[in-house]
């Protein structure tokens, strides 16, 4: 019998949901830090006197992350769904780059090179798969925090342009990882159909298992028989045909 739901819920072995969180942590410190309006410190400090900036880019950094997490659930009955929310999350995250983008024009600088050595430096950080064994929550956030060690030289920096460069070249990366998913997701609903479909298939099976309950065994082979149809009506016939051509009338 066909499986009715799709495994759903590993979304914490994906890079792209460590890196997610990386972005959601360290977009609310970058916030604290570089947007909180204090007149005194104009020359350092983002002009944000009303916090919008920083509501919709920690308000960004959050969507990303959790539509990943609604996704991976609502697999299991929706290809679909987790398809619309893994597109969601990337317009969320590509709407946080922009202000990054924004964030360091608006400095009078540009953000890196791809040849910048400090961006190849960047880049050239290679992700540890997950050790998951049985305490998941606890052990998905010790993971993204020894994941962040990795960029915590940029990350932690007091200089607000540096760190908008790498958070730009992180979220990047994470736009790359949930693209790629988003293709895998639609090549597997291709393959092999959606909740709806499964339903349907497993009703049939149903319905087919219940017709043939009480079917008798083949003449011929003793195998169990099935109802069939041809243009004189119905009759049984065995369930192993074409290589068993035992017929019995209903």
């Amino acid at each position: 019998m066909s499986e009715l739901f799709d495994k759903h819920g590993g979304f914490r072995r994906l890079h792209s949901f460590t890196l997610a969180t990386i972005v959601q942590l360290d977009t609310l410190r970058f916030c604290r830090k570089f947007l909180t309006f204090d007149h005194r410190e104009l020359a350092t400090k983002f002009y944000d006197p009303k916090g919008r900036q920083y509501d919709q880019m920690t308000q960004a950094a959050r969507s990303g992350r959790q539509n990943i997490i609604e996704g991976s659930e609502r697999s299991a009955t929706s290809k679909d769904t987790e398809m619309k929310l893994t597109d969601v999350a990337r317009a969320s995250l590509s709407e946080l780059r922009g202000d990054y983008e924004v964030f360091i024009l608006d400095r009078g600088q540009l953000p890196w090179s791809v040849h910048d050595p400090e961006a190849k430096a960047v880049n050239a950080i290679s992700l540890d798969e997950a050790p998951f064994t049985d305490d998941m929550v606890h052990e998905s956030a010790k993971h993204a925090l020894e994941q962040r060690k990795k960029y915590a030289r940029w990350l932690d920096s007091d200089d607000a342009v540096v760190v908008a460069n790498v958070m730009l070249i992180i979220l990047g990366r994470v736009l790359k990882m949930l693209k790629r998913q988003k293709e895998a997701q639609g090549q597997a609903f291709e393959e092999t159909g959606g909740f709806s479909e499964r339903l349907m298939t497993r009703r049939i099976e149903a319905r087919e298992q219940q017709r043939n309950a009480d079917s008798p065994d083949c003449p011929q082979c003793g195998k169990a028989m099935r109802r069939r149809t041809s243009a004189k009506g119905e009759f049984w016939g065995c369930s192993t045909f074409p290589d068993c051509k035992g017929t019995r009338p209903v």
